[in-house]
């Protein structure tokens, strides 16, 4: 079986006061919040000693419309080792699947909902990483 969820990629969550969340969490847990509203913790494993893996935080401003058509505040980005096999898995399973995927030098990007309409995020990290 191809294995599907490899591990959390990111935690994405919007904020009444995106400007102020961030502040708080630099100021007070030591976050190195950068100009794109997050910051990357990078990490390494027996198969990745080099530490080229990364999980991605980040506050989005309330009013965006990256989550749509979920409307909770927060999604996850899931990594996965094979973008199209785990897409096409979850449609045959008749899971409500995004049909656009977004491919580009960070990797390969597709959604899917939950049943309670969560958008989950899942993310085929470029080749290395």
């Amino acid at each position: 079986m191809t294995p599907r969820v490899t591990g959390i990629g990111g935690i994405f969550f919007k904020a009444r006061d995106a400007g102020a969340l961030r502040e708080w969490y630099r100021r007070h847990l030591g976050l190195d919040i950068e100009s794109w509203g997050g910051t990357v913790f990078r990490w390494q494993h027996e198969g990745n000693p080099q530490g080229l893996g990364s999980t991605v935080w980040s506050i989005f401003e309330p009013g965006s419309t990256y989550f749509a058509p979920s409307t909770a505040p927060f999604m996850v980005n899931f990594r996965v080792s094979d973008l199209d096999a785990v897409l096409a898995m979850l449609r045959e399973e008749g899971c409500a699947v995004d049909e656009k995927v977004e491919r580009s030098e960070f990797g390969a990007f597709g959604w899917v909902m939950d049943p309670e309409g969560n958008r989950i995020e899942l993310w085929q990290p470029p080749s290395g990483q």
